[in-house]
């Protein structure tokens, strides 16, 4: 069967883009791996590590705010955030990392630019 459908599909290739990275430093243990997944993958299609930078904030909490100044300066084509929240036997995961999903979303919004988290 044929479509008439317009079919809209991205490529993956990434050259001639910068990306920040914003990358939270609690729970380093974990998240350095998710960074250098992240690098390793951008590079792995065509990114070029010069167009790369990683921001570093203290924890989860403070990527959202991060996240906004970089899309405000607007040095970047998209943002990659990574952090990680560790799920305990109070709420303190369900606030944190509801907060930081509202707020970066908020951002990719706002500013109009891609942000993956």
């Amino acid at each position: 069967m044929t479509r008439t459908t317009k079919t809209v599909s991205g490529e993956l290739t990434v050259r001639d883009a910068r990306f920040a990275l914003v990358a939270s430093r609690f729970n380093a243990f974990i998240v350095e791996r998710l960074v250098d997944g992240a690098v390793d993958t951008l590079v792995r299609h065509g990114a070029s590590e010069n167009d790369l930078e990683i921001v570093q904030v203290p924890g989860a909490f403070e990527l959202p705010l991060a996240v906004k100044q970089l899309a405000a300066a607007r040095r970047f084509d998209a943002i990659v955030v990574l952090g990680c929240v560790i799920r305990g036997a109070t709420p303190h995961f369900d606030y944190v990392a509801g907060e930081c999903v509202k707020g970066i979303a908020a951002v990719s919004l706002e500013h109009q630019i891609p942000v993956g988290f």
